[in-house]
């Protein structure tokens, strides 16, 4: 691969990455969006997050993984609640990893 196509791809990456970011952003700077929109708006991030997150939960090995030896889905129930009493990323993350830790210190999953 010659320069000149390396410079592209990295040009091109970059337009693909912030394009979609920016366009919004300049279109809607002053303006004042309906509060549904807002509202909906807000739960954007935490769809997106369940989406990447509930595949590698529930499937393993290209099926889906119910059983009691699926330890991330187990370690991760708790979590949502903490994530949904507390609001807090950290306390969440922190919960997940502490489950996880003890369950393969004291199970040995």
């Amino acid at each position: 691969m010659d320069q000149t196509h390396v410079l592209l791809t990295l040009i091109g990456m970059g337009a693909v990455t912030y394009l979609p970011r920016l366009l919004p952003a300049w279109f809607l700077r002053g303006r004042e969006l309906p509060p549904f929109l807002v509202a909906w708006l807000r739960y954007v991030p935490v769809a997106v997050l369940a989406a990447l997150l509930l595949p590698s939960l529930l499937v393993q090995d290209g099926q889906l993984n119910f059983h009691w030896e699926n330890l991330y889905l187990w370690a991760a129930l708790p979590s949502i609640l903490v994530a949904w009493k507390t609001k807090n990323m950290f306390a969440t993350v922190l919960t997940g990893m502490v489950l996880v830790a003890l369950a393969r210190l004291l199970l040995g999953l």
